[in-house]
């Protein structure tokens, strides 16, 4: 089964390359999402079963955070991709998230999606 990976971005082409960079993993891409309000809206609609979500924390409605709650609360690992992201402010308020700051190479984010995706215990669930 294919793993699917929640993209919030506002940036057009930044969005593309994301998701051209998580098919290419392998992925399934779920997004992007352009808005808070429309994370939150697919989150209350359908519940998603994500093995990870790349957040910009800056998007067109305000500050990704009322999201990145839901989605860390729900167990999802979180990637912040921001240009605005403070990464020990980050991983405080959300432990194991990880930070790739914009500009970042694809390998980068890459590994980093990789071993997110595969996060301690994800492989004694993958094997029972």
């Amino acid at each position: 089964m294919t793993k699917t990976i929640l993209l919030a971005e506002d940036e057009f082409f930044v969005a593309l390359d994301l998701q051209n960079i998580i098919e290419d993993g392998g992925y399934a891409v779920d997004g992007p999402y352009v808005s808070v309000e429309d994370v939150l809206a697919h989150l209350d609609d359908h519940q998603p079963e994500l093995a990870c979500a790349i957040l910009d924390v800056r998007l067109r409605d305000g500050e990704v955070f009322p999201a990145a709650e839901r989605l860390h609360e729900a167990g999802v690992p979180l990637i912040f991709h921001s240009g605005h992201a403070d990464e020990q402010v980050l991983q405080s308020r959300y432990p194991g998230s990880r930070v790739c700051g914009k500009p970042c190479s694809p390998s980068q984010l890459r590994r980093t999606l990789s071993m997110a995706v595969s996060a301690p215990g994800e492989e004694e669930r993958e094997a029972g």
